[in-house]
């Protein structure tokens, strides 16, 4: 399935050329024109001072940067690493495999942007933010930033190689195109904490689809592509704390229910307006008295969600574009759980739900069709329920829209999952062993693949 991206701008050109000064990939080195030569090295470079905590003191990479770092005072510069083979392309830039030389097997995803190109098509915001975005995460399911370049001509992003390419990628090997049960419960639970962890930091992802889920060497996966994200103030993320109870599943059968309120996993708030006063506060401490002193206080979860941000671009890919965004009434954090809710469709049936003829009916049926689940193939009820609560139209009603992926975690077809320990979890798929960047050449240069 081809998706195809908007953006904020009318301009719908496509990615910078990079190759318009010469970049020769391959087994030899970056060519670059002899009248900038001479300046091309003149290189700013961004380095962590210290080693994150998801990437352990024996990752070969940043060993590696600090051993050149430290011969290098001068810090990094094109000339330190081999562009092996392009990856991919995106609206603002392109995705090379590079290797730092001298150091085997230390490869990289390099995002190279023109500047000259960011400049005419008005995108250095997005680049710029991008880079912010990229630089404030640390969670074990989105990039590590590993360093920035920059040059008179080009700007680079160098992040993780995911050699298991992306979840479209994969889904299309798959005999049937789509997963099981059991592989969409292990891929969205890691959204899940993905989305979690940007939305408390103020960040609203905005471009969720499996072509922007890649697969590490280990099987669990790693988001990317930040440039349409919306990075928020610091005052619209308002951290606050609820108590859990029980979710019951949506058991009506009218289609229609696909936009009444989704169920609250997190009734019994302690803030003294209750996000759910139809429940009684009171009822829930006269069960407690009557336990004889076995508390029945739940547990109390922290919820930090960016629900005073509002947009008014137009980003994101047809298929996956929130109701509110195709209607131009503004959006905020719920965009990402109605695309969480496309995700999983998408990965259980092999299709999106709103898909149209052309992209103008697939927008038409995002605002104003219901969706039906099809008969075949069969899938749970636990999911299509969860599905049916994210996809609700009006954004205050859709489930994770007030308190986020603490409610979403608590759906019955996620039971059985440990969110403490999702990086322990066995994979249903893990990537055939990356020998060399050789091997890795010979077994795709004839049947190319769009990996990011």
């Amino acid at each position: 399935m081809e998706t195809s991206p908007v953006h904020e701008d009318a301009s719908s050109s496509e990615s910078p050329a990079i190759s318009s000064t010469t970049l020769e990939v391959g087994e030899v080195r970056l060519s670059v024109d002899t009248k900038v030569e001479t300046t091309i090295y003149n290189v700013h470079t961004f380095i962590s001072s210290s080693i994150k905590p998801h990437a352990t003191s024996s990752d070969p990479c940043w060993n590696a940067m600090r051993r050149v770092l430290q011969t290098e005072v001068s810090g990094f510069s094109l000339d330190d690493f081999c562009f092996i083979q392009k990856l991919g392309s995106g609206d603002i830039g392109s995705v090379y495999l590079v290797e730092l030389k001298g150091n085997k097997g230390c490869l990289f995803a390099a995002k190279v942007m023109d500047k000259e190109e960011l400049v005419s098509r008005s995108k250095e915001g997005r680049a710029r933010t991008e880079r912010e975005i990229l630089e404030m995460l640390d969670h074990p399911f989105l990039p590590t930033l590993y360093t920035t370049l920059d040059t008179d001509k080009w700007s680079l992003l160098l992040t993780e190689f995911c050699p298991g390419g992306d979840l479209h990628v994969l889904r299309q090997r798959l005999p049937e195109k789509r997963f099981d049960e059991a592989a969409v419960r292990f891929y969205t639970s890691q959204v899940v904490v993905a989305l979690e962890y940007l939305h408390m930091m103020g960040i609203i992802y905005r471009d969720l689809k499996p072509e922007n889920v890649l697969v590490r060497s280990d099987g669990h996966i790693m988001l990317t592509d930040f440039d349409l994200s919306l990075k928020c103030d610091d005052s619209t993320v308002m951290p606050k704390l609820v108590q859990e109870s029980s979710p019951k599943l949506n058991h009506s059968n009218d289609q229609s229910s696909n936009n009444s309120p989704p169920y609250n996993s997190l009734s019994l708030c302690i803030l003294p307006n209750c996000i759910v006063p139809h429940v009684s506060c009171w009822y829930a401490k006269h069960r407690r008295r009557r336990r004889r002193g076995v508390s029945a206080q739940r547990p109390m979860k922290l919820v930090a969600e960016p629900i005073e941000a509002r947009s008014m671009s137009f980003v994101g890919t047809h298929e996956y574009l929130a109701p509110e965004i195709v209607s131009g009434e503004g959006h905020g954090n719920a965009v990402d759980w109605w695309t969480l809710g496309i995700f999983m469709y998408e990965l259980l049936y092999g299709v999106t739900p709103f898909r149209g003829l052309d992209n103008e009916f697939t927008l038409s049926n995002i605002v104003a069709r219901a969706f039906e689940f099809p008969k075949e193939p069969m899938v749970p009820t636990m999911a299509k329920d969860l599905i049916t609560q994210l996809l609700v139209k009006d954004p205050t009603m859709r489930m994770g829209s007030m308190t986020g992926a603490t409610t979403i975690k608590q759906h019955p077809f996620f039971d059985g999952v440990n969110w403490a320990l999702l990086r322990c979890t066995t994979p249903p798929h893990i990537p055939q062993k990356f020998n060399s960047t050789r091997d890795f050449v010979s077994s795709y240069d004839d049947d190319y693949v769009d990996y990011y």
